[in-house]
């Protein structure tokens, strides 16, 4: 008997010792916990998002262009995106977000394998790689159809490296721009206008495709295989860019989230419809693949001021992205004669230049049409043309060493046949006989 009561005495005592300390080890999470996993779950959740636009910009090139060339434009975007996601890892993440050097560049934060105590670092290092993907793949449409794999592979190295994280640290990364104030909030020039610009300086050196122009100047148009195709990646692409704009945030309980997405929406809605009745009025009827590239103009036109901006601006930008774009490919088109068979360069170059300098008029605190007076708008202007300048000088090296050691373009009989074949032994519709259009004057 005396042994039992020891024993049950015993036992009190301990739960006594013990249920206080599991009592307070398994305390409900605090507000704070609370807010970082929500932050943490929204920007995995936005990188999941702009990853999948990687597949929108796949459909988009692959359907603007002839089907003898899909299998190559898939591979490029693969590729960018798996060439750019170690690339950023090991060196250009720690240039854009390094210990700031003068402003220029960041300098540690390489090849990084431990986070310390900040787990949440992972989901923001895999919501940048994506970005910088993404700027990498914008390339690829403006070059299409007749460049060699192994220089877009180099290309794609040098932009997800050095071009790309040294604009995303002046910009970001607490460098000069930064510093100035420029308002550049998810990459209408960070990231779209360096693609856009990269791509101009490609194209141009790689020279048009075969029959695109006549000798008498003359141009040729050359319709893509599939504009389901490309009407599926625009889409696509709409879709992310509501983790593209809104994820920018990096923070779920930032509520300026749902403002984020309406201006993204509208923008891109004002796009299409301007890029579909400027198109009517000038060429007689409502073009398809333009009206398509209206709603991308809008997104990237939004891009940069989706959070500073109020939904009238929003519309504004779209409205005018819509009709810079069209004048934008005819310039390119056909003053400039640079072959570009998507309209990257005015989708991504013109328009996210136009929506980066627009922030210094709309921007609702600093605008000068709202009385914030003309500083942002210089600033604004200021970064446009350094970001320009710095993109197309580094694009023409980088373009330039390749053609001189690899060399950029197939040659003639090979473009002809197809990139699939010559460049990946393949057919992308290997079951179907193709029949390649002839090139349209008009």
């Amino acid at each position: 008997m005396n042994f039992r009561r020891s024993l049950v005495f015993t036992m009190i005592l301990l739960l006594l010792v013990i249920l206080p300390g599991v009592a307070m080890a398994g305390e409900g999470p605090t507000a704070d916990s609370n807010a970082v996993a929500i932050d943490t779950v929204w920007t995995l959740v936005a990188a999941f998002l702009v990853f999948f636009m990687q597949a929108g910009f796949a459909m988009v090139e692959a359907g603007f262009t002839r089907a003898k060339n899909a299998g190559n434009i898939i591979m490029k975007n693969l590729m960018d995106l798996s060439v750019g996601s170690l690339l950023f890892w090991f060196i250009g993440y720690g240039i854009m977000f390094g210990s700031d050097y003068f402003g220029l560049f960041g300098t540690d934060g390489f090849l990084v394998i431990n986070s310390g105590e900040d787990l949440t670092f992972w989901a923001f290092l895999i919501f940048q790689t994506v970005f910088c993907a993404t700027a990498a793949t914008i390339v690829s449409g403006a070059m299409a159809e007749r460049t060699k794999f192994i220089a877009y592979l180099l290309y794609s190295i040098g932009i997800s490296a050095i071009i790309y994280p040294i604009v995303g640290h002046w910009i970001w990364g607490g460098g000069w721009l930064s510093e100035l104030g420029f308002k550049d909030f998810a990459g209408s020039t960070v990231v779209h206008s360096v693609g856009g610009w990269a791509g101009l300086i490609g194209a141009t050196i790689l020279g048009a495709r075969i029959g695109k122009y006549g000798k008498d100047g003359s141009v040729n148009a050359i319709p893509g295989h599939s504009i389901t195709l490309g009407a599926l990646g625009v889409f696509i692409l709409w879709f992310g860019w509501f983790g593209f704009n809104p994820g920018s945030t990096v923070a779920g309980t930032d509520l300026s989230i749902g403002l984020i997405a309406v201006n993204t929406n509208l923008s891109a809605a004002a796009g299409a419809v301007t890029a579909m009745i400027t198109s009517w009025i000038r060429y007689g009827k409502p073009d398809v693949s333009l009206t398509l590239n209206g709603a991308l103009a809008g997104l990237v036109g939004i891009t940069a001021g989706c959070a500073f901006v109020d939904p009238l601006g929003a519309v504004v930008i779209g409205l005018l992205s819509g009709i810079v774009l069209i004048i934008a490919v005819e310039i390119i088109d056909k003053k400039l004669k640079v072959d570009d068979p998507v309209g990257a360069v005015a989708v991504h170059g013109a328009c996210g230049a136009l929506g980066t300098v627009l922030v210094g008029l709309l921007d609702v605190e600093q605008g000068l049409l709202y009385g914030g007076g003309m500083s942002l708008l210089l600033v604004q202007l200021l970064g446009v043309i350094a970001v320009f300048l710095w993109t197309i000088g580094t694009s023409y090296i980088l373009f330039k060493v390749i053609d001189a050691t690899v060399g950029l373009r197939v040659a003639p009989q090979e473009e002809e046949s197809g990139l699939d074949i010559h460049e990946h032994s393949l057919e992308a519709y290997g079951d179907f006989v193709l029949k390649t259009p002839s090139p349209n004057v008009h």
